[in-house]
């Protein structure tokens, strides 16, 4: 009987093994149709650099910053596309402008298409985008108006390049590792140093890791590499464009590889950072350990991606914890943060306008089934690294996701972080404009209820 046990499953094994080899045979072929678009998206005016709540004039460029858009058509017509930037974050105005462009010229749905941020803080400041963040003027902000307007126009005809030019291609994924990222929740920026010189461990939760698509041609040609990393881009904070260590690391690929288009999309790094920092010598560092990541990845045994595409999308109402009240914005409109005073000031204006403030924030959840092989769910706002690690944890280890996608909403969350607070966790949500100051204490649970939702609807 013992012996009868194991031949069966002998051949169930070899069956299994014998289905996969055939699958990759059959992905292995160039059963897709991928296009690929890019657009030189360096400002040509003095619009003011994004993040750190600032006036940052711009002083030169180190490199150009971007938007490349990867198209991918299956074989029965169904397309998505993709578009990457180097922006520090799109707000909703600008999503759903540039939405509806592409859904009114290209017919695509809203689960088709995906808008990434790289969360670059070496790139201009968008259109009601973090609105209260910045000292801006009038001049200013018509400037940011205006580049954000010839901005959207610029990712259009990108989709429209990526969609007129798809040509048979192959897919392949696979996943490298990348250490420099460190959970800023639980180090002391001042210590790591010391701490990494003396091999000591560093604290918190982390996601190491690297996906990496490859798009090959004619003769196994690398034609495009979309990776991922899941860290803040906020390694430089000087007045310079330049893309940060995602700049560095798609220069670096490029280089390497003429012709091909490198793409990065940022995983859920919110409550990540890169860390040394503030110095050039380490973004070229960083960049190039993650771009050696890839290249290590490309260079090994990928996984062919067989033909096939779903995709679903969902907004979600994420509750606020408290709405605002001018008893409370009161001492918060006179008090010593000119950023708090800007958005305490708005809010008070509005409630003198009798505008009624919402409860809740529609937040953007996507999923895309990528053949047999790959999920990828994109996620707006800056979540933080357990989201990653719980959805790859419950729809298993085809799981890509991305924490930057289609709106910069505001920090996002875990229920742990939560309930620990801080920076990411707490009464934040003033920075990013919101008529409250932080999120229901229910937010992971939306979420990943409405993951749940979307992934069901591309199984």
């Amino acid at each position: 009987m013992r012996m009868l046990r194991w031949v069966a499953q002998s051949l169930i094994v070899s069956a299994f093994v014998s289905g996969a080899v055939a699958l990759g045979e059959d992905a292995g072929e160039l059963n897709w149709r991928v296009g690929i678009g890019r657009r030189v998206i360096t400002p040509q005016t003095p619009v003011w650099l994004a993040g750190y709540g600032s006036k940052r004039e711009p002083d030169g460029k180190v490199h150009d910053i971007w938007v490349k858009v990867l198209a991918l058509r299956a074989p029965d017509g169904k397309r998505v596309v993709m578009a990457t930037t180097d922006h520090m974050g799109m707000s909703k105005t600008i999503y759903e402008s540039l939405f509806a462009k592409v859904n009114r010229r290209f017919s695509l749905d809203r689960s088709e298409f995906m808008l990434t941020f790289s969360h670059n803080h070496c790139g201009p400041a968008l259109k009601d985008d973090l609105v209260d963040y910045y000292p801006t003027d009038d001049a200013q902000r018509r400037l940011i108006a205006e580049y954000s307007a010839w901005m959207e126009d610029e990712v259009v005809e990108a989709v429209g390049e990526a969609l007129d030019n798809l040509r048979p291609a192959q897919l392949l994924k696979g996943e490298g590792k990348c250490t420099f990222a460190v959970n800023r929740r639980d180090n002391r920026e001042a210590e790591v140093p010391q701490m990494l010189a003396e091999g000591k461990p560093l604290k918190g939760v982390v996601d190491h890791y690297v996906p990496v698509l490859a798009v090959k041609g004619e003769g196994g040609k690398l034609l495009g590499v979309l990776f991922g990393y899941a860290c803040h881009p906020t390694t430089l904070s000087f007045n310079t464009w330049c893309g940060d260590y995602p700049g560095f690391a798609q220069v670096n690929l490029e280089a390497k590889h003429p012709g091909a288009s490198a793409m990065f999309f940022n995983a859920c790094g919110g409550d990540q950072n890169p860390i040394p920092r503030r110095k050039v010598e380490f973004c070229e560092q960083y960049g190039r350990m993650l771009s050696d990541a890839v290249e290590k990845v490309l260079s090994g045994p990928m996984q062919p991606v067989s033909a096939g595409l779903k995709s679903a999308f969902e907004f979600v109402d994420l509750a606020y914890d408290e709405l605002v009240t001018r008893e409370k914005l009161l001492p918060v409109a006179n008090g010593a943060s000119a950023l708090h005073a800007r958005w305490a000031k708005r809010m008070l204006k509005m409630i003198d306008e009798g505008v009624t403030f919402p409860t809740s924030y529609p937040y953007p959840v996507q999923a895309w089934r990528i053949g047999n092989e790959l999920l990828l769910i994109g996620i707006g706002g800056e979540a933080v690294v357990d989201y990653s690690l719980r959805f790859k944890r419950e729809f298993g280890p085809r799981t890509w996701v991305c924490g930057y996608a289609n709106d910069m909403a505001a920090y996002i969350p875990s229920r742990r972080v939560w309930e620990e607070g801080g920076y990411e966790g707490g009464p934040h949500l003033d920075e990013y404009g919101r008529p409250a100051w932080r999120w229901a204490g229910d937010v992971e649970d939306r979420i990943a209820g409405a993951a749940q939702r979307v992934v069901e609807g591309v199984r």
